[in-house]
């Protein structure tokens, strides 16, 4: 699934770009922002694949906000105004959709997204673990076996069934290494595999034998997220 956000100051144009999405069978939408700074908040607690992103946006424009991130995701432009189109290509845009956007053209788009991001067919086995460098060592750790994550400075404990390995890297990188559809991360230093929670009480997940936290700025997402 093509995890997506849709950015853009129009209500309708919101409502729209969701019901496509839903009736599209390799779309997910991760969520909605009226603005880019509401985006931007956004996308500092969650990953996705594809920005569904209007440029005539007040306060910054969509595509000022675009040149703005560090990780890019795949963006599609949407705006009523032709003029734009040159700009929002200049910027690697998998495609540029003119409202009222009809949807067999936003058909068209989406599948451009699924070349470049060369998603795997139905026959193709898709990895189910992570090479994590740790002890001088590169383990091959299934994600099943990974029960939750914890900041450590410029390292990160990842907590295993049988152990726990302090692995060479920064939550941030992890994150965007580990997939959606098990990990999400609930506070500033914890990352959780969601097929591993066992009960959220208060601001706290039990996994295994351990209390997670819920950060306050994260629970919404992570309520959401959990069902």
């Amino acid at each position: 699934m093509i995890k997506c956000l849709v950015v853009d100051d129009e209500p309708l144009s919101r409502q729209v770009l969701k019901g496509f999405i839903a009736d599209h069978p390799d779309l997910e939408l991760a969520g909605e922002c009226k603005d880019a700074l509401e985006a931007l908040s956004f996308l500092e607690k969650t990953r996705v694949d594809l920005l569904f992103l209007d440029i005539n946006m007040p306060k910054l424009s969509g595509v000022n906000f675009y040149k703005s991130l560090q990780n890019k995701p795949e963006v599609i432009f949407t705006t009523a105004y032709a003029e734009f189109a040159v700009e929002g290509f200049e910027l690697n845009a998998i495609d540029y959709l003119m409202k009222p956007i009809a949807f067999e053209r936003f058909f068209q788009a989406v599948q451009r997204v699924k070349d470049k991001l060369g998603q795997p067919s139905a026959n193709q086995p898709i990895q189910q673990y992570i090479m994590l460098k740790a002890d001088k060592k590169v383990y091959r750790t299934p994600y099943e076996d990974i029960l939750f994550c914890e900041a450590l400075g410029d390292y990160v404990k990842v907590h295993l069934k049988d152990k726990v390995l302090i692995v060479t890297t920064t939550m941030k990188k992890l994150l965007a290494e580990l997939p959606d559809h098990f990990f999400l991360r609930t506070h500033k230093s914890y990352i959780i595999n969601k097929t591993k929670v066992e009960y959220i009480e208060g601001n706290q997940i039990k996994i295994g034998n351990q209390l997670v936290a819920i950060g306050q700025s994260y629970r919404e997402e992570v309520m959401k997220a959990l069902g």
